[in-house]
């Protein structure tokens, strides 16, 4: 048994509504958070108890429910480009009863951001869209953050291609080049500290540095 199989041969069975969301993703070829890299984040979010979550790339609900689960006094703003996804999303929210926590916003993240900013300041921002595009996303919405809060990018090591992708397509290693470039301008950004914790596919926390809370 590798050391992945034992931390997740540790981890609480979920739900059975939670373990259908998971069964239908993986039948509908829907990309969520492996159970390692969820775990994790609703470990975070148990610890910092934010109170206004953000995320960016809302697919069919299954992260926003279970950060949710982990702090359930939480109100969660998320954004759906993808307009199936978004339906599936809104029927599991109802499924759950999250509907009065959980508000879902039809659109595209860069476009919508005048009607989101209405819903802030957020304590927590959770990057999980469109690879490519993770950098646009930390301008636009980072400054939506409190000064106390937390930003974290889901992917960043990308099926692990963002260390070597001398074995992926050309289309998994232009995207991990995209990462790779996002991770070094968030590692270099004069205003946060970053790091970046190898589990699931990569999670980067960022916290803005004190010097910025003016």
């Amino acid at each position: 048994m590798n050391q992945e199989k034992y931390l997740q041969s540790l981890l609480s069975k979920p739900s059975k509504a939670v373990k259908k969301m998971e069964s239908d993703a993986e039948e509908q070829r829907v990309p969520i958070m492996e159970p390692l890299g969820i775990d994790f984040l609703m470990q975070l979010l148990r610890i910092q108890q934010p109170k206004n979550i953000l995320e960016i790339g809302t697919a069919i609900g299954y992260s926003a429910l279970r950060m949710l689960e982990a702090c359930p006094g939480s109100q969660i703003t998320t954004v759906e480009r993808d307009e199936q996804r978004y339906k599936d999303a809104l029927k599991n929210i109802k499924d759950m009863n999250a509907e009065e926590r959980i508000h879902v916003i039809h659109g595209d993240a860069l476009e919508v951001a005048s009607t989101i900013e209405k819903e802030g300041p957020f304590d927590l921002l959770f990057i999980d869209a469109a690879k490519g595009k993770y950098e646009e996303f930390f301008h636009m919405y980072s400054p939506m953050v409190s000064d106390t809060g937390v930003i974290l990018s889901d992917n960043v090591l990308f099926k692990g291609f963002v260390a070597d992708d001398s074995e992926a397509t050309p289309r998994m290693a232009k995207i991990a080049n995209k990462i790779r470039r996002f991770n070094e301008w968030l590692f270099q950004h004069p205003d946060y500290y970053t790091t970046i914790v190898p589990i699931g596919d990569g999670v980067a926390i960022t916290k803005k540095k004190e010097t910025q809370k003016q």
